[in-house]
């Protein structure tokens, strides 16, 4: 499978320079689409291990947006944002395959962005292994999981027939809500802040980029690295990036407001739990988006290059059959349950693997900014690192985007352990921690895509 997607991620790379739609030197192009993804009944909802019964009721509607970008040359991009805690490996895939089948967007061409709500429904396999719920309630998962897929292709190629002329431009503004929990006691972050004392590695960036016709302000694409934690209920909703969304839409009336997560793994909203806390974030998010959007913007022209393979994580152990089988009779719910989990795994593929195949992608968006791609739940580390490799102010660096498998460690986190670094991989269904090569294999894997996506996205200059 790896291999596959090796070469998946070559070839779309070519095609986006051979170009989909050829319409050379047309300017650049944007459609929008967008698509009411609540449930229609009660089910299980995702993000924490606690919940002991299915949602009840809804605060906000959950949303999938979708911007198609097209480029001078006809390249396109599928930009896809949804409210909803994290995608498996099965569902992104069917998603990114059959948008390319469909409508001839490359597999590297699509991405996948979820807000990392925690008042959201579960979803495929995603976090499958911390859930003991009833073969009624996963036949809803599974439902709606298929509907999910259905419906976001389609929407595509709404979105497709939506493209008109437009205006692309980007820029960064700054929300400081975002606290490093794993340096700051949550009790202690208020006293902590005015007395501004707040310790650990943040990003404050709020990348934005702005979609404009001759008419309005088509569309809005933002991003945050802050966990979506604010609410813990059993209500549907978006948590502050659904708040966000909506503050921007009502500041601009007739715009489609999109969030992508940045590299929050370890980042919390401080304080938090109460409905008025999550609508302050979002309000403050969108009033940042705001400033950036009234602000100078940079424009956007060229041609776009994307490319995305799946590298090998290697974990760090593996637990034998037999020590899964013992497993199995403990009695933390949550070990037995990634027991037999695995134990399922185990006898459809006769065995475990060593590695896990983990989602590496990077557009390069024209003259733009570089946006590196990555999925599970990365810690800051990541974006700071490749911010101060590639480029501070123009690149851009996502988390929880296509597949969410498990948290995503720096070197330094995954030695200090703790969720981020260990335990998580529990509730994730991972068989072990990861293995100390970690981040050197992604970073090193970003260096090189980083590389590809901008030669390809500058043109030779005229003699």
């Amino acid at each position: 499978m790896h291999r596959r997607w090796f070469v998946l991620g070559v070839v779309t790379l070519g095609m986006s320079l051979l170009a989909v739609g050829k319409a050379a030197d047309a300017g650049w192009q944007a459609g929008g689409a967008r698509l009411n993804i609540t449930p229609g009944q009660s089910m299980w909802m995702s993000g924490y291990g606690g919940r002991d019964h299915p949602s009840e009721g809804k605060l906000t509607e959950l949303w999938a947006k979708v911007l198609v970008l097209q480029d001078d040359a006809g390249t396109r991009l599928a930009v896809v944002t949804l409210d909803l805690v994290g995608l498996d490996r099965a569902t992104e895939q069917a998603i990114r395959s059959q948008v390319a089948e469909q409508y001839g967007i490359p597999v590297a061409n699509t991405a996948l962005f979820s807000s990392h709500t925690h008042t959201g429904p579960v979803v495929g396999t995603n976090l499958k292994a911390m859930y003991a719920i009833s073969d009624e309630q996963w036949q809803l998962v599974d439902e709606y999981t298929s509907n999910l897929i259905r419906d976001v292709v389609a929407k595509v190629g709404e979105a497709i027939d939506d493209l008109e002329p437009a205006e692309i431009s980007w820029g960064n503004g700054t929300a400081t809500f975002a606290v490093n929990r794993r340096n700051n006691r949550a009790a202690d972050v208020p006293k902590l802040r005015e007395m501004g004392q707040l310790r650990g590695p943040v990003d404050h960036d709020v990348p934005v980029l702005a979609v404009r016709t001759e008419e309005k302000l088509k569309a809005v694409l933002f991003g945050y690295a802050c966990h979506a934690t604010v609410l813990s209920f059993y209500q549907w909703s978006g948590d502050y990036p659904g708040f966000a969304q909506i503050a921007v839409e009502e500041a601009h009336p007739g715009c489609l407001a999109m969030f992508w997560a940045g590299c929050g793994a370890d980042q919390n909203p401080l304080p938090r739990r109460t409905v008025e806390l999550a609508t302050e974030y979002g309000k403050r998010l969108g009033q940042a988006v705001s400033r950036v959007l009234e602000g100078d913007m940079q424009p956007i022209g060229g041609e776009i290059a994307a490319v995305s393979e799946e590298v090998p994580l290697e974990f760090a152990e593996l637990p034998s059959r037999e020590q899964l089988l013992e497993t199995t009779k403990s009695s933390n719910r949550f070990e037995a349950g990634r027991a037999r989990w695995l134990l399922g795994q185990w006898e459809a593929n006769d065995g475990l693997s060593g590695a896990y195949p983990y989602p590496v992608q990077s557009w390069k968006l024209g003259d733009g900014p570089l946006w590196v791609i990555l999925g599970g739940e990365v810690v800051v580390d990541y974006s700071l690192r490749f911010k101060n490799e590639l480029g501070a102010d123009t690149t851009w660096v996502a988390g929880y985007a296509n597949d969410v498998m498990a948290y995503i460690p720096s070197l330094r986190v995954l030695r200090e352990g703790g969720y981020e670094g260990a335990t998580s991989m529990i509730y994730y269904g991972q068989p072990s921690v990861w293995a100390e090569g970690i981040e050197s294999r992604i970073a090193s894997e970003v260096q090189r895509q980083a590389d590809i996506v901008r030669k390809a996205s500058t043109k030779p200059q005229a003699p």
